[in-house]
């Protein structure tokens, strides 16, 4: 069942330059949000869109009263997830789109349940403080699906890319599962190591090396048959360190890593560990500040984090 409220229609216009030939332009996509006096959005043509229907922080009646709300951008900058004012539900949009509401996840929750989303943004999974897994919710087929069985102690480890396979991980580290969309176990293993991220062959996963938050370390390890690779060091600038680590659909390993006036993402070459600048992202002068693909929380989500 899909749960809809009506909502204006946001209207984005491009217009050729005099005298050129029509050719097709860049989708406009989310560069990233932004809250000031409210939640904005800031898209790659320069425009800026208001979302003043976003809770700033959980209401009154919340377990955990004024804690910051999740406000999240799909990996493909394409959907937006907030908590709606007018009755706490956790609701996607995109910038041409009407909300889709969730009835399971609502602000009186906030602080307890963290949302993730999937790059398409057709997938909503919430972490709990328990810590278990709370729901899961397909977007694209309108429903809230039950939860996997004996996954109590388990948590959302990450994303496949194409957002087919959903990695989870037992809390107390060694059990690893691949589920599919509809919840059916693909893959399972065991391993010592913390995974956090899961390459689009849905058997490869990365995992960063170190002390949190000064990691500049990482292993591969393949699912299927426990192998684990040699630790690579990430060759970053000094004072920079692997803040986020995730594959392209390409299978290249990726970097984003907190810097003196924003985010830099890597390409990191599996065998040697040398990164290469894919582009840089100056922070605005906000409190808080969401990149497409963050989780509810980043080194560099509020101004004052370290």
């Amino acid at each position: 069942m899909r749960f809809r409220t009506a909502l204006a229609t946001l209207l984005l216009t491009a217009v050729p330059l005099s005298g050129q030939p029509a050719a097709a332009a860049a989708p406009v996509t989310i560069a990233y949000a932004q809250r000031t006096q409210t939640w904005e959005l800031v898209l790659t043509n320069g425009d800026v869109v208001k979302v003043p229907e976003a809770l700033a922080v959980a209401p009154r009646d919340a377990v955990n009263a004024g804690t910051r709300a999740a406000f999240l951008i799909s990996g493909d900058g394409r959907h937006f997830f907030y908590f709606r004012k007018s009755d706490g539900l956790f609701v996607e949009r995109t910038l041409h789109g009407r909300e889709k509401a969730m009835k399971s996840i609502t602000a009186y929750t906030i602080g307890e349940e963290w949302p993730s989303v999937s790059d398409d943004g057709g997938y909503v999974v919430t972490g709990t403080s328990a810590p278990s897994l709370g729901v899961f919710v397909d977007l694209r087929k309108g429903k809230t699906l039950r939860r996997p069985g004996g996954t109590d102690d388990w948590n959302i480890a990450g994303f496949s890319p194409d957002s087919k396979r959903l990695l989870l991980q037992a809390v107390d580290g060694g059990r690893v599962t691949v589920f599919d969309r509809g919840l059916r176990t693909r893959l399972r293993s065991k391993t010592r190591l913390w995974t956090i991220a899961l390459a689009n062959d849905y058997v490869t996963a990365a995992v960063s090396v170190g002390p949190w938050p000064k990691s500049r370390k990482l292993r591969l390890v393949n699912l299927r048959t426990g192998h684990t690779s040699g630790t690579v060091t990430v060759r970053l600038p000094r004072g920079q360190y692997v803040d986020d680590l995730d594959f392209d659909k390409a299978g290249r390993l990726i970097v984003r890593s907190k810097t003196k006036t924003g985010v830099a993402v890597y390409r990191v070459s599996k065998a040697t560990g040398k990164a290469t600048t894919l582009r840089t992202i100056t922070r605005p002068d906000a409190e808080v500040w969401v990149l497409p693909g963050d989780t509810e929380y980043e080194r560099w989500t509020e101004k004052s984090s370290r």
